[in-house]
């Protein structure tokens, strides 16, 4: 059941500018240090000269989490608002498919979206390092993938908790100002303890211990989200 409504999900998200967003974040990010190497190449060059690749990837990092958190507060409210807008949760619920389908196949869409976005962050950091000269290797592939998606695995809690009030509340206010603020006060997290959550898709990263980080974001994650799909199968709906 949940794979017939995902493929409805799917469907819906048509013409939302969800896709938009799933590409203009990485798109954006990499625009950011194309500008950043590019009007300072003989500087950046030489301060990163022992490691070229090292130091793309350092710059693109720092924006990974702000990105992040506001990838998840977005995707996630576009999602919910879907059924919001369209007044459809009760003829949606009336169907003969359990609400514990209709969470899951939510929850698997936004992980799939921001799992596409990952990606192309991945691939548009090797396209950015090979148009600036800096020659190719295989391991930049793992590299590049953990720096898409080690980030985001640490981030899940934040995906389940804004999907969970997304579909929580129809105003979308809540949701949408505590994950804007999530991903402001980020870049200052780090003067926190390294387990401040705020701090975990940087720390699973570049943290020295950076496992313990993302199965702390894996685990805290399903524990939200399984509390989110609780609390949406008592849920009345209007």
């Amino acid at each position: 059941m949940m794979i017939r409504s995902l493929s409805a999900d799917f469907l819906k998200i048509r013409k939302k500018g969800i896709w938009f967003l799933v590409f203009l974040a990485p798109i954006g990010i990499i625009a950011m240090q194309a500008l950043n190497f590019g009007l300072r190449f003989d500087y950046m060059k030489q301060q990163y000269a022992d490691d070229l690749w090292g130091g793309l990837i350092t710059n693109i990092s720092f924006f990974v989490p702000i990105s992040l958190y506001l990838g998840c507060t977005l995707i996630a409210s576009l999602v919910a608002n879907v059924e919001h807008q369209m007044s459809s949760w009760k003829q949606l619920l009336a169907l003969p498919i359990s609400r514990t389908a209709v969470f899951s196949a939510k929850f698997t869409l936004c992980v799939i979206l921001l799992s596409v976005s990952c990606i192309l962050l991945s691939l548009a950091t090797i396209i950015l390092g090979l148009a600036f000269g800096f020659g190719f290797s295989f391991p930049l592939i793992a590299d590049t993938i953990k720096l898409g998606f080690f980030p985001f695995f640490a981030a899940l809690p934040m995906l389940a908790l804004q999907l969970w009030l997304s579909l929580s509340f129809r105003n979308q206010a809540l949701p949408v100002s505590l994950g804007v603020t999530a991903a402001l006060v980020s870049p200052f997290a780090g003067t926190l303890s390294e387990w401040f959550p705020l701090n975990w898709p940087a720390m699973g990263y570049a943290g020295p211990n950076n496992a313990w980080f993302i199965s702390a974001g894996l685990c805290l994650g399903f524990i939200i989200m399984f509390i989110g799909l609780v609390h949406f199968n008592r849920k009345d709906v209007d």
